[in-house]
């Protein structure tokens, strides 16, 4: 009997989690998407749930779901469930060994350059299992169930906590051979007659601007368009190969700045600074898991840079420590 009652305790927080899932989607094919479930097996978890409450939760229509007055209720509700047994299970994992379970990371687009150090992290902790979103969209950490977000910026909002992981900056770089073949720039006007490769925001559609200290006159200096692209690792790519000369995050080209396959220049004409930080869902507990994820982003994902050379150097700096 306690067998059979508890399996039906379990049903029914399966059940409520589906719920909340699709309604935080307000889609049973997104809920499905990412529980990795057919959007059919998530409307009959619902159905029967809604058959054993004896009311229905969403209106729906071919193209969307919507919560009904009971529907949003029952959210409410099921979200405090939630909640209470989050905190117990944390209140336990306090007193436990190493932290554990699945941990909901959304990474900036520029986070695939993160992976050596997410690597890392893997290996310091097994028994983590990082489930990872990489996206420049503005997300909703609370309605999108995420445990840790990492973005640019200083986003404020009273529901969460922050970190600060590292701060970068923009650095114009080329390879060696480039500069042999087409010479080095020393002023930004000098990019006039040079193969620049540019950036654009996947989420705008806008091209990055090369910040570049303002001039007397105010106004930007109009540099070749050689070739644009979405990605940062494309653009470090190209630019390794010869093809030309791109701004990028310092962080990207670390290493290749380390080995001597590219190297810094405009370095003192560079006007720019940027901030990372780890957001969280404010709490009385903080999960282990999340405390031990940002203590080592903060710890490793910044190392100290060695110094950009001068305007008119390309030879490699000094290895990294």
């Amino acid at each position: 009997m306690s067998q059979m009652r508890g399996r039906e305790v379990s049903e029914s927080l399966g059940a409520m989690s589906t719920f909340v899932r699709a309604a935080e989607a307000r889609s049973f094919t997104d809920a499905g998407r990412q529980l990795g479930l057919s959007s059919s097996a998530i409307g009959k978890t619902v159905a029967r749930l809604e058959a054993r409450l004896g009311i229905r939760l969403f209106h729906r229509s071919t193209r969307s779901v919507t919560l009904t007055q009971e529907g949003k209720l029952f959210l409410e509700s099921c979200r405090r469930i939630f909640s209470e047994m989050e905190k117990v299970e944390l209140e336990f994992a306090q007193t436990k060994g190493a932290p554990r379970g699945k941990l909901r990371v959304s990474l900036p687009l520029v986070g695939m350059l993160m992976i050596p150090t997410l690597s890392r992290f893997m290996l310091a902790y097994p028994q983590i299992e990082l489930d990872m979103e990489f996206s420049d969209h503005l997300v909703d950490i609370i309605e999108g169930g995420y445990d840790v977000v990492v973005r640019t910026g200083h986003g404020v909002d009273s529901r969460l906590k922050a970190r600060k992981l590292g701060t970068y900056r923009l650095e114009v770089v080329g390879s060696p051979k480039y500069f042999k073949r087409a010479g080095t720039p020393s002023t930004p006007e000098d990019l006039v007659t040079h193969a620049c490769l540019h950036h654009r925001y996947p989420t705008s559609g806008k091209i990055q601007r090369w910040p570049f200290a303002r001039s007397a006159t105010g106004v930007d200096v109009a540099l070749p368009m050689t070739a644009v692209a979405t990605t940062v690792e494309a653009l470090v790519a190209l630019a390794e190969q010869g093809v030309g000369i791109t701004c990028v995050p310092d962080f990207a080209v670390r290493r290749q700045v380390a080995d001597g396959s590219l190297a810094i220049v405009l370095g003192k004409h560079i006007d720019h600074s940027g901030i990372f930080r780890a957001l969280w869902p404010t709490s009385r507990y903080l999960a282990p898991k999340v405390r031990v994820f940002v203590d080592f982003l903060a710890e490793h994902l910044f190392p100290p840079m060695s110094p950009a050379r001068s305007k008119s150097e390309t030879r490699p700096g000094p290895r990294l420590r």
